[in-house]
């Protein structure tokens, strides 16, 4: 199972040069049953790795560029009568897809944004009072422009717990950039991108990320990292039950890249600032202090009690 992994990171590095930590990090995401978000500046490559990711599984992928005037009924569905038989047909939006791409995300106001609220938490969406089931797997990956940009919408701290992870691309190195000016065409690219990761294959090693073993040293850990948040002056509320749900599952996907069925607290250490990081807050008597949250934790708490 580590070679398809590793094929499947091989793959959306031919789309996405130079890029292989954070393709690692979504893959991740996407083992740990989550759902991804990417803030960066625009022609990042964003929506590149979120193609390419849909390519390499095989999965059936919507791409929806969120604006001020959308409507969560556009993402959603809604339903229109039907002259020739007399009733209302539900007209099912671009969320039941299992890869939905909601580009620029925080470009939407917080009406619509909130209509992902319910589908990313249960897998379900309700419109006109009716549930409805989404395509298993489901995964969402937003792109976010930074909030100090003009025209967006700050995510409010529910949806941005939604989130499994947060990532950013960054500045591509200088081989990886000139390599892009020589040519290199990634949509053409990702059009013959194999799918090497099935969805039957992506359900097992879903279901061998739960299975990876956790011992009692490691799970300490992970408490006294979330213990750290709650009861800190620096942080303005500590870490949820959820989020520490959220952190143990990315780090045993981690594990499972790596090869090993066990948790190491480096597992952890590697996924914490992209599970942790959207979820802290800097306390008010702390604010400009120049010091990185997630680098503060991971420094004052220490691996062995």
């Amino acid at each position: 199972m580590q070679s398809i992994v590793s094929e499947t990171i091989e793959q959306i590095s031919c789309a996405l040069v130079g890029k292989e930590e954070e393709i690692r990090m979504a893959i991740c995401c996407l083992l740990a049953h989550g759902h991804l978000l990417i803030e960066d500046l625009p022609g990042m490559g964003k929506t590149t790795l979120a193609h390419a990711l849909a390519k390499v599984t095989g999965l059936t992928y919507q791409r929806v560029q969120f604006t001020s005037d959308l409507l969560p009924g556009d993402i959603l569905g809604f339903s229109v009568f039907n002259q020739q038989h007399s009733r209302f047909e539900f007209q099912p939006g671009p969320i039941f897809n299992q890869v939905l791409l909601a580009d620029e995300i925080n470009r939407a106001t917080p009406k619509t944004q909130s209509a992902l609220l319910e589908a990313m938490a249960e897998n379900q969406v309700t419109v006109e009072s009716a549930t409805r089931p989404l395509p298993s797997p489901f995964f969402v990956i937003a792109t976010q422009n930074p909030v100090t940009q003009a025209g967006t919408f700050s995510l409010p701290e529910s949806q941005l717990d939604r989130f499994l992870m947060r990532i950013s691309l960054g500045y591509p190195d200088e081989a990886s950039e000139k390599a892009l000016y020589q040519g290199l065409d990634s949509r053409s690219v990702i059009e013959h991108l194999p799918c090497t990761l099935d969805v039957d294959t992506l359900v097992v090693l879903q279901q061998q990320v739960r299975a990876v073993k956790a011992s009692d040293a490691v799970l300490n850990y992970l408490l006294r990292l979330l213990n750290f948040t709650r009861h800190q002056p620096h942080f303005a509320w500590g870490i949820s039950p959820r989020g520490g749900l959220a952190l143990l599952g990315a780090s045993k996907a981690w594990a499972l890249i790596d090869g090993r069925d066990y948790l190491l607290p480096e597992d952890i250490q590697r996924v914490l600032p992209s599970v942790l990081g959207h979820r802290l807050q800097e306390s008010a008597d702390m604010e400009n202090s120049g010091t990185s949250l997630v680098q503060f934790l991971m420094n004052h708490v220490d691996v062995i009690a």
